[in-house]
C-alpha cells in the first residue's frame, strides 16, 4: 500500500463517527387546542425504555433515513396519524450525549389531524398538550448530573503508562424539571423544552 492507495480509499469516504453510536430525532410539535397555541407531549407506554416518562414523539433513526424523515415517520407511527399532518417548521437543536446525538425539529400538527390520533399503544399511554403561554412563564427548576467513568479492574495501568489515579474525562449535564398542571417533565425532554422556550423568548425581544 502507497499513498495513492490512501488517497483512493479515503478520497470519496464520507466521515463517520469513531465507535458505537446511535442517532435519535424528535419532533417538538405545536397545535392549536382549546383556542391558543400549545404543545403536544406523550407518556411512554409500560413496556418501553423509561416507562411513564414524558416525551416528545421520535425515535430512533433508521439506516439510510434523514433526521426529519425519522421525526415524521416516528410521530406518524407513535400517533397513528399520516404525514401529511405534519408541518415540518424548522430544525431545532441538537443534543449530544455519551454515545448519542439527538436532533430535534419544530413542527405543527394539525387540528384535525390530532383530534384523530390513535396512538400505538405498545408505545404511547397518553397524549396530552401543555398551552405555551404557561410554558413560557414556568421556571423550572434544576439539577446537576455527573457522569464518572467506570473502567474495568484489569485495565493495563502499567503496560498503557498511568496511575490508577488517571484523571479520566468527566461530563456534567443539566438536568431541568418542570412540574406544571400535575405533569413533570425533566431529562432531556425538559432540556428541549427550555431551550424551545428560551429561543422563544429572545425572539420576541427583537
Amino acid at each position: 500500500m502507497d499513498i495513492e492507495d490512501i488517497r483512493s480509499i479515503y478520497g470519496t469516504r464520507a466521515p463517520e463517527v469513531i465507535g458505537e453510536h446511535r442517532s435519535y430525532s424528535v419532533l417538538v410539535p405545536f397545535v392549536m387546542s382549546g383556542g391558543s397555541l400549545s404543545l403536544v407531549y406523550e407518556v411512554r407506554a409500560a413496556g418501553v425504555r423509561q416507562p411513564g416518562e414524558v416525551c416528545f414523539p421520535g425515535g430512533h433513526m433508521e439506516e439510510c433515513e434523514g433526521p426529519e424523515e425519522c421525526a415524521v415517520r416516528e410521530t406518524c407511527e407513535e400517533l397513528g396519524i399520516k404525514a401529511d399532518g405534519i408541518e415540518i417548521i424548522s430544525r431545532g437543536g441538537v443534543l449530544y450525549g455519551c454515545g448519542f446525538t439527538l436532533y430535534t425539529f419544530i413542527g405543527s400538527i394539525r387540528q384535525e389531524a390530532l383530534d384523530a390520533i390513535e396512538p400505538d399503544p405498545a408505545e404511547v399511554s397518553e397524549v396530552f398538550t401543555l398551552p405555551l403561554d404557561i410554558l413560557m412563564d414556568a421556571e423550572p427548576e434544576h439539577y446537576g448530573e455527573k457522569m464518572k467513568p467506570d473502567i474495568d479492574e484489569d485495565f493495563p495501568y502499567e503496560k498503557v503508562g498511568i496511575g490508577r489515579d488517571y484523571p479520566w474525562r468527566t461530563a456534567s449535564y443539566d438536568i431541568p424539571v418542570y412540574d406544571i398542571e400535575g405533569r413533570v417533565i425533566w431529562g432531556l425532554t425538559a432540556r428541549i423544552t427550555e431551550n424551545v422556550i428560551e429561543t422563544l423568548k429572545k425572539g420576541e425581544k427583537r
